[in-house]
């Protein structure tokens, strides 16, 4: 599996911080990801403090005016990165007319011969239930559930699982894991979330816990990964944990053999 679409309804989860983490992590180990920004908020985009024209950013993608390729940029940190923009908003507008663009993504990154080919690629989605999410969550291998060590993070999570539900009438059931985020040890709410979170999902529930750190927060302040930021930290220490339970459990796979080639 190769497509991985970081998503959640719910917002202030950290979607956006585990899937540049996820991505760092990626490249830390010698494999040039590619890490998609696919909400109009941008915030992903931001954080690496770049400023990207609609005519540069996935939206032009969505209006069938440019590749995937052509749009990825490369990251100091070893990241393929294309940039997300406000306009992208407008995609969703546009479901009347423009009612492919629900599967665009996924017929994209095949056509490109990126889904598939052991890239990995990670897409940051938007929170907004829309014609952009849906292309994500179609083009996925798997979906990464970031869930938050609150209760309404957990009903949250709830809500999502009969979301993605309603999607199998359109295409057999996508992998999804869980995971646990912002976790703070031997508190009570984070240790009561964990519990009923793998009593609600059995199997799907990844073991490793992000925990809550300082750090993280100052790296995005900072625009940068946690790798690069503070490489010794237990933030860091976490998402390698990740990255290596995705790895075993054959959910995503590094190939050293596939860089990321513009044509």
């Amino acid at each position: 599996m190769t497509v991985i679409a970081v998503f959640n309804m719910k917002g202030g989860v950290g979607k956006t911080t585990i899937a540049a983490n996820l991505a760092a992590a990626i490249a830390k180990n010698g494999v040039e990801p590619l890490l998609i920004d696919l909400d109009p908020q941008a915030h992903l985009t931001s954080m690496y403090g770049i400023k990207t024209p609609s005519s540069k950013s996935i939206y032009r993608f969505y209006q069938g005016l440019s590749s995937l390729s052509d749009l990825a940029t490369p990251l100091p940190s070893g990241i393929q990165f294309i940039s997300s923009h406000l306009e992208l908003g407008k995609i969703d507008a546009q479901v009347a007319r423009h009612r492919d663009n629900i599967w665009r993504l996924k017929l994209g990154l095949h056509a490109e011969m990126l889904s598939g080919s052991g890239l990995p690629i990670i897409i940051d989605c938007t929170p907004m239930l829309g014609v952009v999410a849906f292309s994500a969550l179609f083009a996925a291998d798997i979906i990464l559930v970031p869930v938050a060590s609150e209760y309404l993070a957990l009903n949250g999570a709830m809500q999502l699982s009969q979301t993605l539900y309603g999607l199998e009438k359109f295409q057999s059931r996508t992998p999804r894991r869980y995971l646990l985020n912002r976790y703070i040890p031997n508190q009570i709410t984070a240790e009561t979330v964990a519990g009923q979170l793998t009593k609600h999902f059995p199997g799907e529930v990844l073991k490793t816990r992000i925990r809550e750190q300082e750090a993280l927060a100052a790296a995005v302040g900072c625009g940068s990964n946690i790798f690069d930021f503070a490489p010794t930290s237990d933030a860091a220490t976490d998402f390698s944990f990740l990255l290596d339970e995705l790895i075993e459990n054959n959910l995503l796979s590094l190939s050293r053999d596939l860089p990321f080639i513009h044509e």
